[in-house]
């Protein structure tokens, strides 16, 4: 068995139902990028790389309440039925 990715990772996390498995890591990122916004790209990479997050936060010049609706919108964007449809293979 093929092991998984760090993007890979963190997305079965955060992603309810998978039906189909996900696609290789290039092809995620792609998707990624075109569907998410370079923030919330960030955070996810950041998740996946179990980075700091005050590091983060620094970075993107963003506060904890931004960060946190930030984060509550990438979740949802991440468990719509046409987002998991295009990153599974």
């Amino acid at each position: 068995m093929i092991s998984e990715t760090p993007l890979q990772n963190e997305l079965t996390k955060q992603i309810r139902k998978l039906i189909k498995p996900l696609k290789n890591e290039d092809e995620l990122a792609m998707v990624l990028k075109v569907k998410l916004t370079k923030k919330e790209f960030k955070i996810l990479k950041t998740w996946a790389k179990d980075e700091d997050l005050d590091e983060l936060l620094k970075q993107l010049s963003i506060d904890e309440d931004r960060y946190k609706s930030l984060k509550e919108k990438l979740i949802k964007k991440l468990n719509q039925e046409k987002f998991k449809q295009e990153v599974m293979i």
